[in-house]
């Protein structure tokens, strides 16, 4: 996508939502930490609802210990992989009271080194709570910015760096957000509903679903 039709693009998405916030609930670096960790494979709703337990006995890393792996996987048991999920949080929670003295580390590197953590999960924390300009790629955004034509890749990495090369500067803070809400509720896997995209005249995507009848 060529930088005019970029900056439109964005200008859109950003008219229609100025400053956009991630879905899911946390109150600060760790919980939100915690939930984006538990968030894959899984739904915002069906992590919000686990984490409103799990929270409630455990909000810092230091309680999350010492709920133990029984009682992390007794809160988070309705959503996928909850086993290795359970695991991961007390790992991570471990780690962070062992090298970070219970902080969330504002460091690309030591985030991903926590148990459980890659790098979209770091790039959510740092753009979320740090406010760095990161963009990190879930399917929602893998198939936006291919679909569109926006940034085109093969690979999660591939889409972020071009992301990150055609956003315009005055647009990177809220990206990330901006794109998944586009994918979530209007950018459809199955039946984009291109017929209410305010994008929908920048979009390569040739096969542009038509308004439903009686709608």
């Amino acid at each position: 996508m060529t930088p005019d039709r970029a900056e439109s693009f964005f200008a859109r998405l950003s008219a229609g939502n100025p400053a956009p916030a991630t879905e899911l609930d946390y109150t600060d670096a760790f919980t939100l930490l915690v939930a984006v960790v538990l968030s894959a494979q899984a739904t915002d709703i069906g992590v919000n609802r686990a984490t409103k337990g799990l929270f409630a006995a455990a909000s810092t890393p230091a309680a999350m210990v010492a709920l133990g792996e029984d009682g992390i996987r007794h809160h988070i048991r309705t959503i996928g992989l909850f086993n290795t999920k359970a695991k991961n949080v007390l790992a991570l929670s471990a780690a962070l009271l062992t090298r970070h003295e219970g902080r969330v580390p504002h460091d690309r590197d030591a985030l991903e080194a926590l148990p459980g953590v890659g790098r979209k999960t770091a790039n959510v924390v740092l753009n979320e709570i740090f406010g760095d300009e990161t963009c990190a790629v879930d399917t929602h955004i893998f198939r936006v910015a291919n679909r569109t034509g926006l940034a085109p890749g093969t690979t999660p990495r591939a889409v972020e760096d071009g992301l990150m090369t055609v956003i315009p500067a005055a647009y990177r803070r809220h990206a990330h957000h901006w794109l998944l809400l586009h994918g979530r509720y209007v950018c459809l896997a199955r039946r984009p509903k291109c017929w209410t995209c305010v994008v929908r005249d920048l979009c390569a995507y040739p096969a542009k679903t038509p308004e439903p009848m009686g709608q």
